[in-house]
């Protein structure tokens, strides 16, 4: 019983370190949005996201490759009315979660891949001008 059990177990486990590390990655990718609508810096909004990201443990259930293995892709729209943020990285799958999630699935030499995009408008439609032109009324 108690091998059945530990089974079980591990087979939560996975998929609970798999979201947790989707998550942080989503909510980081949001505020990342933010930060590119008020600076427009894409260097600024990498460094913040990746700072953000240190949160995730470095454990392959959650997140392989460290520091160095986070892309973060931002790209504010001509107008500056619209942004994107796309983070990529990577978690390594137990043993017997690997099967399922080769079926499921992206996977490359890294182990599985974790891809969120987020992308908002950074401007309402009511507010008019530009976020220099508001800066400079103040």
């Amino acid at each position: 019983m108690l091998p059945a059990i530990m089974l079980l177990l591990a087979l939560l486990v996975q998929p609970v370190c798999v979201f947790f590390t989707q998550t942080l990655m989503r909510h980081t990718a949001a505020e990342c949005v933010r930060v590119l609508a008020t600076s427009g810096d894409q260097a600024a909004t990498r460094a913040y996201a990746l700072r953000r990201l240190r949160a995730v443990p470095d454990a392959s259930l959650f997140h392989v490759g460290g520091q160095r293995d986070w892309q973060v892709f931002a790209e504010r729209s001509g107008d500056g009315k619209t942004g994107r943020v796309r983070i990529v990285g990577h978690v390594r799958p137990l043993p017997l979660f690997g099967v399922v999630v080769d079926l499921l699935g992206r996977r490359d030499d890294e182990g599985i891949v974790l891809e969120v995009e987020v992308g908002e408008r950074i401007r309402p439609m009511w507010l008019g001008g530009t976020y220099e032109d508001w800066v400079a009324s103040l």
